[in-house]
C-alpha cells in the first residue's frame, strides 16, 4: 500500500445493516474508530481507490480529512452517514470518479471541486433547501436523484444541474410519493439538458398524470431513450399508507406543434389502458417523428410487498391481456398526425 504499485484497492466497513441497531451512540463510535484507523494507517488509506462507509456520525472536519488522506480514491460511497441536519458537506478531490450518498444527514452537499467526477447518486436528503450544489464538475455525465418529498417542496432541474451541462444520463426517483421536480419552461432548461440522451423516471405514484414529463423532451432535443415506471411500491414508503397527500403536478400543456427528432424508444412500466397512459403515448408518438419502438409493461411485482402488507388494498390492473384489448389500445395510441406509427409492444 505504501508503494501504491497496484491497480485497485477497496475497503468497506461492515456495520449492522438494520438501522434500528445503529443508534446515535453507535454511529459516533463507528466514526471514531474509523477516524483512528485512518490516522494510524495513513499510507494504507493513501492508496485506496474505493471506499464504502455506512452508519457513521462524523465531526465537521472528519470527511475532508478522510478525502485528503485517500489521495487515489476513485469511488466513494456513504450510506446513512452524516454530520448533522444543519451541516454543509464540501467535497473536493482530484481523482474521484464516482460518488454515492444515500440517507445521509446534511443540510447541503456541495461538490466544490471534483474535476474527474463522472457519476453521482444522491438519495433521500433530509432538507429541501438547496440539498445539492454542483460546483466544478466538468466531466459529470450520469446523475441519479431520489427523494420521497414528504414536505411537498419542488426543485428546478435548471438550478440543481446548473453547473453540469455535460449530463447525458438522468435518473429521477420519486419513491411513489409526491413529484419533487418542478416542470419548467424548455428555454430555461435547455442549456442544462443540451447533451441529455437517456432519461429514467422511476416510481411515479399511480394516480399521477404523467403528461407533466413532456417538458423534459421539449428541453432535451438529443434524448434517445425515455423510460417511465409508475408503481405504488409499498416497500419504498414509510408504511403501506402514504404520509403525504399526493397532488397533481401543475404544468402547462406542451406545444401541440412540438417535434422531437431523436427519441427512438419509449418504455413504460405500470401501463394501464386508460386515458392517462393512452393520451400520453399518443402525444409522444405525435411529437417524436423518428420513434421506432414503444414497450408497454404491466406493473412490476414485489414479493416482499405482498408478504409485508398482505392486507393492503391493491388496485386492479387495467393492463390489456387479450389480443382484442391490445389492438384496441394500439388504435387509441396511434397518432393520426404522426409520420409513421412505431412498433407498440405489450410486454406482459
Amino acid at each position: 500500500m505504501t508503494t501504491q504499485k497496484f491497480d485497485a484497492a477497496e475497503f468497506e466497513i461492515m456495520t449492522p445493516l438494520d438501522f434500528h441497531l445503529c443508534t446515535d451512540a453507535y454511529c459516533l463510535l463507528f466514526a471514531k474508530q474509523f477516524n483512528n484507523f485512518v490516522h494510524d494507517c495513513p499510507d494504507a488509506f493513501a492508496g485506496l481507490t474505493r471506499l464504502h462507509l455506512r452508519n457513521m456520525r462524523f465531526g465537521e472536519s472528519d470527511i475532508p480529512n478522510i478525502l485528503s488522506n485517500c489521495k487515489r480514491l476513485e469511488s466513494l460511497s456513504f450510506f446513512m452517514c452524516g454530520v448533522g441536519i444543519g451541516s454543509v458537506l464540501h467535497v473536493e478531490h482530484t481523482q474521484l470518479v464516482e460518488l454515492v450518498m444515500s440517507y445521509c444527514v446534511f443540510k447541503t452537499v456541495d461538490l466544490s471541486s471534483l474535476p474527474k467526477l463522472q457519476r453521482m447518486t444522491f438519495g433521500d436528503w433530509p432538507c429541501d433547501e438547496n440539498p445539492l450544489v454542483l460546483g466544478f464538475v466538468p466531466q459529470l455525465s450520469k446523475i441519479s436523484l431520489a427523494n420521497p418529498n414528504f414536505s411537498g417542496k419542488t426543485h428546478n432541474l435548471s438550478k440543481l444541474l446548473a453547473n453540469a451541462p455535460t449530463v447525458n444520463d438522468l435518473f429521477l426517483e420519486f419513491r411513489s410519493e409526491k413529484i419533487w421536480v418542478q416542470p419548467e419552461c424548455p428555454k430555461v432548461l435547455a442549456p442544462v439538458l443540451a447533451r441529455l440522451r437517456f432519461v429514467n423516471l422511476d416510481h411515479l405514484p399511480e394516480e399521477c398524470d404523467i403528461s407533466w414529463t413532456m417538458f423534459l423532451l421539449e428541453a432535451a432535443p438529443l434524448v434517445e431513450d425515455l423510460c417511465i415506471i409508475v408503481w405504488d411500491h409499498k416497500c419504498r414508503k414509510k408504511s403501506h399508507e402514504s404520509y403525504s397527500k399526493k397532488t397533481e403536478v401543475k404544468w402547462e400543456a406542451s406545444d401541440p406543434d412540438f417535434k422531437h427528432k431523436n427519441l427512438a424508444r419509449l418504455t413504460i412500466y405500470g401501463f394501464q389502458s386508460d386515458g392517462n397512459f393512452t393520451r400520453y403515448v399518443r402525444r409522444v408518438i405525435q411529437a417524436a417523428v423518428n420513434i421506432r419502438k414503444v414497450s408497454l409493461h404491466d406493473r412490476k411485482a414485489c414479493q416482499l410487498c405482498a408478504e409485508k402488507f398482505p392486507h393492503a388494498e391493491v388496485r386492479p390492473s387495467g393492463y390489456p391481456r387479450t389480443s382484442k384489448e391490445m389492438d384496441s389500445s394500439r388504435k387509441k395510441m396511434a397518432a393520426v398526425s404522426a409520420a409513421a406509427c412505431p412498433d407498440i409492444h405489450f410486454c406482459s
